[in-house]
């Protein structure tokens, strides 16, 4: 697509169905300031980060002599690290995740794709790429890839009640990003972690749940169905499952946090009526902390 009219008309169709979400995506990392400052971290680069103090086994090649000579102790000049991460997402499209408690809530999916897209502007801004865990959005960077992330995101499912975790596209020793609400088959989940840790890839667990989830505030007759349809329970005493209710979405939460602890990723429980800044700065810093 070489002609320049073809090119334009062929961006404007990409782009045309993604303003609410990139938009939103882009407004919320503003509000989260990382300035230049790379990965924070030494490593191979070429631009200087810090000095520190000279420990045993340091070669005498690092030291820093003219830095060192200003006072009584050895330095080592490092590098900044800036190699890019690949770092791939997947995001929960089941049915499930289109449930929101209040009008003034947002819904999960919703509240899901934003903090991914967030992150994912977040994370090319500072060099990394940025691509999906299922095949055919391998990580790229660059404005042209945020554009295609959020094609792929706002394409919400319409299928299963819960979806399951796609690992098929992650790459060796890269990171991930997986967000569900986790309250279906926690079987799939397990299978992606471990083939993940099998290939050397690390990253977070986003758990994102609707307030009333987490509380249980149901009392009385009540009549409980699955987004989909699929699932129907009735009962005249719904506040007497209450503590079982809680008692079982405990046990799914340790489980997931058992399960990164095993495989090196970290867990994180968001619920949709807190801040979207603080989840997504939580976010970016687990992903961008050192393996």
């Amino acid at each position: 697509m070489s002609d320049p009219a073809r090119l334009r008309a062929g961006a404007e169709t990409l782009a045309g169905p993604l303003p609410p979400l990139l938009a939103d995506a882009q407004h919320l990392a503003q509000t989260v300031l990382i300035g230049n400052h790379g990965r924070r971290r030494a490593g191979a680069g070429d631009e200087f980060w810090q000095y520190r103090a000279a420990v045993p086994g340091d070669p005498a090649r690092s030291i820093d002599w003219r830095r060192s000579g200003r006072s009584d102790a050895h330095f080592v000049r490092e590098r900044e690290w800036q190699a890019a991460q690949s770092v791939l997402l997947w995001v929960d499209a089941g049915r499930s995740m289109t449930f929101s408690s209040d009008a003034a809530l947002a819904r999960k999916s919703d509240r899901g794709r934003l903090l991914a897209m967030a992150a994912a502007i977040l994370l090319i801004r500072g060099g990394e790429r940025v691509g999906l865990s299922a095949p055919g959005l391998p990580p790229r960077s660059g404005d042209l890839q945020l554009l295609r992330l959020a094609d792929a995101l706002s394409d919400g499912g319409e299928g299963a009640d819960y979806g399951a975790p796609e690992a098929r596209g992650m790459l060796p020793r890269s990171r991930a990003l997986f967000v569900s609400d986790y309250l279906g088959d926690l079987g799939a989940t397990e299978a992606a972690l471990l083939k993940a840790a099998d290939r050397g890839v690390k990253g977070v667990v986003l758990q994102v749940l609707d307030p009333q989830e987490e509380a249980f505030p149901f009392d009385g007759r009540t009549v409980f169905e699955s987004m989909g349809g699929s699932l129907r329970h009735e009962t005249l005493k719904a506040g007497d499952l209450r503590d079982r209710y809680l008692q079982r979405l405990a046990e799914r939460k340790a489980r997931l946090a058992d399960l990164c602890r095993t495989t090196g990723w970290r867990f994180h429980c968001h619920h949709t009526g807190e801040s979207a800044t603080a989840a997504l700065l939580w976010l970016y810093r687990a992903l961008e902390a050192p393996s």
